[in-house]
């Protein structure tokens, strides 16, 4: 979450530190797959208990919820562009920046192409992919009734189909032009990566083994990879700029080519060897600890944080074209950032205890002595 914010803040200088730059895999990857580890968490149990038609039906609730998320961060996310351009105090102009004027030009044709996800803007793409792939849920968990291994056979085959004809989501189809652009996360192909996180959690795949011989075989597609992925080398070498043109196809993010899928692997791999069995090493003295605590709860609000931090990032980016880029307004624009969204899960964890309920049902006065020092009193 917090290197997705970094990511969507116009103009930047801390993108140039992401992993993106680094690999050819990225934060979206570590996004789709926790989303799918979480899933299984979250979904799994029920299709487990409650059985195949309950299952489907949280499905449906989900998608539901995600599917007006992503209106409301498109409707929020255009208001704030157009109120930028209003105000008549910038030189940017704030919603050509998005590409939202085919929007403003022709509404009706694409308020159509809004609502029923036929008109998918670049910047907001992430939320669609997702609702995609959870519809895919009920029909994976239905053929992981006969064997898990139906269930992942069937993922791979639909990334190889769809990433062999190309088949993709149109992303501009009202637009007056005969646009053929497609959505740019083609949720066909990044299911593989979603459902991987799903099967580990799952139990349908079992976790690799620790040995040095994957180790040292996961720290060489990393480290092999960073000449081909980081621009300030392969700039350099002209060789290595005609080969990622030429074999673009093997890690173009749309289609998630095949060497995005075996480098964040090969990365999360060695995170889960470095995090120790049962995240031991993400414990140990109060401020690791408490730092760790932080971020598992951003990470547990990650809708809410997620749609907060796509707005908040266009407003930052607005800050450095205030005050400019330099390394001190960097450290400031993106910290401030990240305590927004800190801020935020807390508020959402808080808000869905239901703190109300308890304010308006107070406990009554307990006439049982109090509890000794050692004891919970409750």
């Amino acid at each position: 979450m917090y290197i997705i914010l970094i990511a969507h803040i116009s103009g930047n200088p801390w993108t140039l530190w992401i992993p993106a730059r680094f690999g050819f895999s990225d934060a979206t990857e570590i996004f789709v797959f926790c989303s799918g580890m979480a899933s299984a968490i979250a979904f799994g149990s029920i299709f487990r208990k409650a059985g195949w038609f309950m299952g489907t039906l949280r499905i449906v609730h989900r998608v539901w919820q995600v599917y007006w998320a992503h209106i409301g961060v498109f409707v929020t996310g255009l208001l704030a562009m157009v109120v930028l351009n209003m105000t008549g105090w910038f030189e940017k102009d704030y919603v050509g920046s998005l590409n939202l004027y085919p929007f403003l030009n022709n509404p009706g044709p694409n308020t159509v192409g809004l609502m029923t996800l036929t008109y998918v803007p670049n910047y907001f793409d992430i939320l669609p992919m997702y609702l995609v792939i959870l519809a895919l849920l009920p029909l994976v968990m239905a053929l992981a009734r006969i064997h898990p291994n139906f269930a992942m056979g069937f993922c791979v085959a639909l990334w190889l189909v769809t990433s062999v004809t190309g088949f993709g989501f149109p992303a501009e189809y009202w637009f007056n032009n005969s646009s053929t652009r497609q959505w740019f996360f083609n949720p066909l192909t990044w299911q593989l990566v979603f459902f991987t996180g799903f099967a580990f959690m799952a139990g349908w795949l079992p976790a690799p083994p620790v040995n040095r011989l994957l180790i040292v075989m996961a720290l060489i597609v990393v480290l092999a990879t960073i000449p081909v992925a980081w621009f300030r080398i392969y700039r350099e070498f002209d060789f290595i700029r005609e080969w990622r043109g030429e074999w673009k196809f093997l890690f173009t993010k749309t289609d998630f080519g095949i060497l995005r899928y075996i480098h964040f692997l090969s990365l999360a791999y060695l995170a889960w060897i470095a995090a120790g069995p049962g995240g031991s090493r993400l414990f140990g003295g109060r401020w690791w600890t408490a730092i760790v605590a932080i971020i598992r709860k951003v990470g547990q609000q990650s809708l809410a944080v997620f749609m907060t931090s796509m707005i908040l990032a266009r407003l930052l980016g607005v800050l450095f074209d205030i005050f400019g880029r330099s390394p001190l307004n960097a450290a400031i624009v993106n910290l401030l950032g990240a305590a927004v969204i800190t801020g935020v899960a807390y508020f959402v964890a808080y808000l869905k205890r239901q703190p109300w309920r308890q304010a308006a049902n107070p406990a009554a006065p307990s006439r049982q002595p109090a509890a000794t020092p050692g004891m919970s009193g409750i």
